[in-house]
């Protein structure tokens, strides 16, 4: 009897890796995804990118699990009852030592980085704040402390110097899954030789995304502003607040720029219209905004925006 896996993951860049893996034909015992939750304006229930995928697939359809406590012991006996050697985890909720050790080949992970470097919640979105020109996906299989397992492959992209966290993430969503393919087939073959990982002072970590962490230091150089925005782009995007005039201060976020040619030395954060342009000072350097939003509002050009100005006369980011 072929050997059964059980499929852990919730958001779209999950669900490339379970239908590359149900594509690939291996049998997905069950889909143990998050619960639906109220969203948008009207607070319907929603479902998890990974359950609609399931529901449209009538092999799944019957083999979704949705807990909401990963401790509950009817969970564990559905996950006994599913027969499974191995647990394939890609996005999901930290894993309770109960359940990752269920499985008798163990329980593996995807990570959109080059573990060891840029453990944590966001990494794809750090490296590109960084600036990294590489980065890339790696499968481990799971223990105790969060991404440190040891590592059973890795696949390596390169970062385009204007590319936005979001390319990044599709790039990464598709490497991975053909990723988690490839080293579920060599798990169940009996083929894998996992590597510790190492530890050093200089790894990056990737905390979570906070308000903090994501405004806007326009202290900084034009580069590394230019990086701090495409690494937020275009979620949960770079903010700050404009002054315009002497109107109340408005919060807006910046979702795409590109370094310019150094204008002169204007007040960080100072902005200026140069040849129709939406040109930012920062501490060195300067910047173009293309879009932005402000808050509560659809995202726009910067053009359009100017437009809407009417002319008022000093503008700022704080």
């Amino acid at each position: 009897m072929p050997q059964r896996i059980v499929f852990m993951g919730t958001p779209p860049f999950a669900t490339a890796s379970l239908a590359a893996l149900v594509e690939a034909g291996f049998d997905v015992a069950a889909v143990v995804t998050a619960p639906d939750r109220p969203a948008g304006r009207g607070q319907q229930l929603r479902m998890s990118a990974v359950k609609e995928y399931a529901m449209a697939h009538p092999v799944l359809r019957d083999r979704i699990l949705q807990p909401e406590k990963l401790k509950d012991p009817d969970f564990h006996a559905r996950l006994d009852a599913t027969g499974a050697s191995l647990y394939v985890v890609v996005a999901f909720r930290m894993l309770p030592e109960v359940v990752w050790k269920r499985p008798e080949l163990g329980t593996i992970n995807l990570h959109a980085s080059l573990l060891p470097d840029y453990r944590g919640a966001a990494p794809i979105n750090w490296a590109v704040i960084n600036g990294e020109t590489r980065t890339g996906v790696t499968t481990f299989f799971i223990r105790q402390e969060i991404d440190t397992g040891d590592v059973i492959g890795r696949e390596e992209t390169s970062i385009g110097p204007d590319e936005t966290a979001g390319e990044v993430h599709d790039r990464l969503m598709a490497i991975g899954a053909r990723l988690v393919v490839r080293t579920v087939g060599n798990i169940l073959a009996g083929r894998v030789s996992p590597v510790p990982q190492s530890d050093s002072p200089a790894l990056h970590t990737a905390p979570k995304l906070t308000p903090d962490n994501c405004r806007i230091g326009w202290s900084g150089s034009a580069r590394n502003v230019h990086d701090h925005i495409r690494g937020l782009s275009p979620w949960p995007g770079a903010w700050s607040k404009l002054i315009i005039g002497d109107r109340p201060e408005q919060h807006f976020k910046i979702l795409n720029t590109r370094v310019v040619a150094n204008t002169g030395n204007g007040q960080a954060g100072r902005v200026e219209w140069i040849d129709e342009r939406f040109i930012i000072h920062c501490g060195s350097g300067t910047i173009e905004a293309l879009e932005l939003q402000a808050e509560g509002k659809k995202r726009m050009d910067a053009a359009s925006f100017i437009r809407g100005l009417q002319g008022e006369p000093v503008l700022r980011f704080i």
